[in-house]
């Protein structure tokens, strides 16, 4: 399927208002609208574009920030469900444990139990070019030419 410059740059934009999870009272026809496309062929597009359904999306970005805030360990599991735009704690937990592989209170148990000061992540949640590059000694790229 091929699409023009502007029905991308459409589907951005849908994307990116799917993403922001304060926005999440936002229906599909209302982010399709936007998009100037009808809401089945909006879902049609997206999904050829992006992979997955507008839905699948805004879920898998809802449980992202849950992830984020969970592993801060500054909220409650609950005040987390609700931040992320989930108005049932059963439901939130359920999909959560499906979806990542552990309940959210294990989930912060976990994070909690390897991160040791309070506010920085430990080594193991950061990306590998970033821990490598952190171990370095610090003469190892004394210029750029060099590096």
């Amino acid at each position: 399927m091929l699409l023009g410059r502007d029905a991308l740059r459409n589907l951005c934009r849908a994307r990116d208002l799917l993403s922001e999870v304060h926005e999440s009272r936002l229906s599909i026809e209302d982010v399709a609208r936007e998009a100037a496309i009808s809401p089945y062929h909006f879902i049609r597009q997206f999904e050829a574009v992006f992979g997955v359904t507008p839905h699948q999306y805004r879920i898998r970005r809802r449980l992202d920030l849950a992830k984020q805030l969970l592993a801060s360990g500054q909220h409650s599991v609950t005040d987390v469900c609700m931040e992320v735009g989930f108005s049932s704690l059963g439901s939130f937990s359920a999909l959560f444990a499906q979806r990542i592989g552990v309940p959210p209170s294990a989930y912060r148990r976990r994070l909690r139990a390897m991160v040791q000061v309070p506010g920085r992540l430990p080594w193991e949640l950061i990306p590998g070019c970033f821990s490598l590059m952190g171990r370095l000694p610090p003469d190892a790229f004394r210029s750029f030419r060099e590096a």
